[in-house]
């Protein structure tokens, strides 16, 4: 798969002043990267142009990108046409691939041995399955011994780009979701059965790690550092595939076009990506055309698409395909 690792970094030290700093907010998915690209674009300016992050969620970021109370907005979720028509004259850029994985925490079960299928997951966030020897869960885990113990579903509580990917990969997946709950980057989630919200990745991540029973979706970096188990998840080839980098590649391969508001949808993909993870997503730079801080956005979001993927792999982030790249970099040269 061709990425953009072999790249020259297009950005050069800003001579419009002394000195700039970028304000951004939004997704907590890619705020890890983010504060690594953070201090290596100020060491690629000598200080000269610095950035800050809130790590507020994607909601929270596109509605603050729309008040201009921020220089760059993050999103995993791409802007919906309403949202888009209030921002204003706001492009969106791709610049990160990951995964949504699913983490559990089961009494018995170590990490990584639970498989879990895309309709299962739907039943248990209906509030359909609501314990983990349920037999559904059985036939996907023969050699498992599943205590007859409560599933706790997590989910998150604030607008989230994890909620749109996972929410549009139930509504792939499962047409009881779709008509029921459907996807954006809140919904209703069904509590009847006991679920419970936390804020942002850090927020549901706390909660699966000290309740027993529960499992909830987190980004694949979150997951790892938690020292959680992450589920495998069934692709439509029949196999179940880990949010690994080869497997998140695996799901960008299948981006063939891309449309003049960069929006991508790689959940579920088809039979013939055989390896891929099918909770994969973009997650994308939000930025107003005209920008007063124009030049100093141009730099630091080319240096994330280049010199910045080298960051990526450490903390499960994949290398943007060569299409991808393009098209962020033709967004870039439109701001």
């Amino acid at each position: 798969m061709a990425t953009v690792g072999t790249v020259a970094c297009m950005a050069t030290v800003s001579t419009a002043s002394a000195f700039a700093e970028l304000k951004g907010a939004g997704s907590t998915l890619v705020a890890p990267l983010m504060s690594n690209w953070i201090n290596g674009f100020s060491a690629h300016t000598n200080g000269a142009i610095t950035a800050s992050y809130s790590s507020v969620g994607s909601g929270a970021g596109i509605a603050d990108i729309t008040a201009r109370t921020v220089d760059f907005g993050a999103s995993d979720a791409p802007m919906t046409p309403e949202q888009a028509a209030k921002c204003g004259n706001c492009v969106q850029i791709p610049w990160a691939l990951t995964g949504v994985g699913i983490a559990y925490n089961i009494p018995g079960v170590k990490k990584g041995k639970l498989r879990i299928s895309g309709p299962v997951l739907a039943e248990i966030y209906l509030g359909k399955i609501t314990t983990w020897n349920n037999a559904k869960i059985k036939r996907l885990n023969p050699k498992l011994h599943l205590p007859g113990l409560k599933i706790t579903p997590v989910f998150r509580s604030d607008g989230s780009g994890d909620t749109y990917a996972f929410t549009n990969y139930l509504s792939k997946v499962s047409s009881a979701w779709k008509s029921s709950v459907g996807y954006a980057t809140s919904v209703a989630f069904p509590t009847s059965d006991g679920a419970v919200g936390g804020k942002g990745n850090p927020g549901v991540t706390s909660v699966v790690s000290t309740t027993k029973g529960s499992i909830g979706y987190i980004t694949a970096t979150y997951i790892v550092a938690a020292g959680l188990g992450a589920a495998s998840v069934e692709n439509n080839a029949g196999q179940f595939e880990f949010p690994n980098l080869e497997n998140i590649e695996a799901a960008a391969e299948t981006v063939h076009h891309i449309p003049p508001n960069n929006e991508m949808h790689i959940v579920d993909p088809p039979k013939k990506a055989k390896t891929a993870y099918p909770i994969s997503t973009f997650t994308y730079c939000i930025v107003p055309h005209g920008a007063p801080k124009k030049p100093e956005l141009e730099q630091f979001i080319k240096y994330n698409l280049t010199t910045g993927q080298k960051y990526g792999a450490a903390l499960d982030f994949a290398p943007l395909p060569k299409i991808v790249f393009k098209a962020g970099e033709r967004a870039v040269a439109s701001l």
